[in-house]
């Protein structure tokens, strides 16, 4: 297991939590994940999501984990069946992200003591998986709505923890930050053309950057 229920909720790993970045690597092989990765630890990245929709990522998992555990959470996204999430625990998740709302995923990450974020735009959505008892919720996609959104959303749920996704450049960031999130789910504003053969220099500039960024506006 790796988080303690309290309350009925298990929180986000402590490293993910402090950091207040997640980097979503979306990669066409798992095989290209570790000249990325060794980039992004080296600038200083602590938390990175991989996500399913690239081939071979569980098999591929504890490897990853052997290599880079022991500073950075690596979480598994695009989880949308109890399947996958369960093959995600077993491989080594850290935690799990959905783009969906999901109480069953959600219960099953809490009795793996696991923790979990699922997503969602609209407030019901939102709200749904908060009091199903999600670690945070993921405002997803971000881009469609802007960082006021997550003030309004404060209104009715003042304890929401919410961690907007998609779209989040490093103006986003900031604005989302400044509103209230606890972390941001950055892509393709910060990983750029990495994964395709691109600049590593230049996605180690663009990663110190967000992780910058995240450090000065800690709570």
């Amino acid at each position: 297991m790796t988080g303690e229920v309290a309350g009925g909720r298990v929180p986000l790993p402590q490293r993910t939590a402090e950091a207040r970045l997640i980097v979503v690597a979306r990669a066409k092989r798992a095989e290209d994940y570790d000249r990325v990765l060794d980039v992004l630890v080296e600038a200083g990245i602590r938390s990175i999501e991989l996500t399913l929709t690239t081939p071979g990522t569980f098999e591929r998992l504890p490897a990853l984990t052997d290599r880079y555990g022991a500073s950075v959470d690596l979480g598994v996204g695009t989880v949308t069946s109890e399947a996958e999430l369960a093959r995600a625990i077993g491989a080594g998740a850290r935690y799990i992200v959905t783009p969906v709302t999901s109480a069953a995923l959600v219960a099953q990450a809490r009795e793996a003591a696991v923790p979990i974020v699922p997503g969602g735009l609209t407030p019901t959505e939102l709200f749904a998986s908060w009091s199903a008892g999600a670690s945070a919720v993921k405002i997803f996609p971000a881009g469609q709505v802007g960082a006021s959104y997550l003030k309004d959303l404060r209104g009715p749920f003042p304890d929401l923890v919410a961690v907007p996704s998609g779209g989040v450049d490093l103006d986003g960031a900031a604005a989302w930050l400044a509103a209230g999130a606890a972390a941001v789910s950055v892509g393709g504003p910060l990983l750029g053309d990495a994964f395709a053969g691109g600049d590593l220099a230049a996605l180690g500039t663009r990663a110190e950057a967000f992780v910058s960024l995240c450090a000065r506006t800690a709570h």
